[in-house]
């Protein structure tokens, strides 16, 4: 009889009794015919035939449908630095929704490193074995030096999910939510609270899709060119937000007569400050599990109010972009995933709601069925838009 474990009675760890995942075989191996087709002597003429044409690995192995979840679990959730042991089941909860939303097999990985040498050398050295690399959890600002070096290093795709996922996702539901509310992008004002992985690639992507007056803040307030404090990567996005309109001081400055607040940075927001935001404003607090802003409150002074949560409406929830864009991204062979296919993604995402569209209704579940299926054709189709497809 096997011993209780220690936590023997709670829902979520009996659920995580012996992990998430297991690999299971494609093929029969019921009788010693088929053992010698999926492995010796069969199996070396497979072998032969892709040490003779490396491409044949996108044939005969299931190296183009994988994806390697790799973390050093620097930033896991809202748990921060934990270590790559503690971070193995969020890994591999990831690696069961690639599987469950985008039919994409995924290897969690955990590595016993904070290096950013160590990181790229490893994870160069095991690409070969994948289709696509999805870094997760590693904290800014090395995060950004890691997905750029091995973006030029790699000719497969690469993609750090904190970022992008929740940057496409953060897109889709702002556009819907500037449709309800009559705003176009480039009217509007938006603050980002949050400078790390999340804000700036929700920065960029705003920047992308037509903001201009954007203002992001850390913990000394907005980024601009005036302060000298800020990182390379600060440094940049100040130039490219808040400079152009001369946005500087605190939160609460930024804050007076904004349209859009959006939080990925933890913490809270006094009311005083959110009252002080325009007439039907919306208000994004995505840190888990507490809001920046905490739904009830939001309310009162917003029109659209989304969260990260899944027991509120309009969860900004990263499962529904990264199962879509990986399997788009794998159906063309594409060796990148481009700016067009995140704006893609976010832009098939927000047209599900098409009609429906409501302030509690700004993006689609993550259990609708259309979604990663919107989501793959949009990826694969800007793919090819934008050169990167090999098929």
């Amino acid at each position: 009889m096997e011993p209780q474990h220690p936590h023997a009675g709670d829902p979520v760890f009996d659920l995580h009794v012996g992990g998430k995942m297991e690999t299971v075989s494609t093929v029969a191996l019921s009788g010693p015919d088929e053992l010698s087709l999926a492995y010796t002597p069969g199996v070396a003429r497979v072998c032969e035939a892709i040490a003779d044409d490396p491409t044949m690995t996108q044939h005969y192995t299931w190296v183009p449908n994988v994806v390697a979840v790799v973390s050093d679990g620097t930033a896991v959730l809202g748990l921060g630095d934990i270590g790559p042991a503690a971070a193995m089941p969020v890994m591999e909860g990831k690696a069961v929704l690639f599987k469950q939303f985008g039919g994409v097999d995924a290897v969690p990985i955990c590595l016993d490193t904070t290096d950013v040498e160590e990181i790229i050398e490893t994870v160069a050295r095991l690409a070969p074995s994948f289709g696509g690399i999805n870094l997760e959890d590693i904290s800014a600002p090395r995060c950004f030096e890691i997905e750029d070096r091995l973006k030029a290093m790699l000719d497969i795709p690469v993609f750090h999910d904190d970022q992008h996922g929740t940057a496409v996702v953060a897109l889709a539901a702002l556009k819907n939510s500037l449709r309800l509310t009559g705003r176009t992008a480039e009217g509007t004002r938006v603050v980002i609270s949050g400078a790390g992985a999340a804000g700036v690639a929700v920065a960029r992507i705003l920047l992308e899709a037509g903001v201009e007056d954007l203002a992001v803040i850390d913990r000394q307030g907005v980024l601009n060119s005036q302060r000298s404090d800020l990182t390379p990567v600060k440094a940049a996005l100040a130039r490219d937000t808040a400079d152009k309109f001369g946005r500087s001081g605190s939160l609460a400055d930024a804050m007076d007569g904004a349209d859009v607040y959006i939080g990925v940075s933890g913490g809270s927001v006094p009311e005083e400050i959110v009252a002080s935001m325009a007439p039907d404003a919306i208000i994004f607090g995505l840190a888990n599990p507490t809001p920046e802003v905490h739904p009830d409150l939001a309310h009162k002074y917003a029109r659209v109010v989304a969260t990260g949560r899944s027991d509120y409406p309009n969860q900004i929830n990263n499962v529904l972009a990264f199962p879509g864009i990986f399997r788009g991204a794998f159906d063309v062979h594409a060796t990148a995933i481009t700016e067009g296919m995140k704006l893609a993604a976010a832009n098939a995402l927000a047209d599900l709601v098409g009609d429906d569209l409501a302030e509690d209704l700004v993006i689609p579940s993550p259990f609708d069925p259309r979604v990663p299926g919107a989501v793959r054709e949009a990826v694969a189709t800007a793919a090819r838009r934008d050169g990167v497809a090999r098929r």
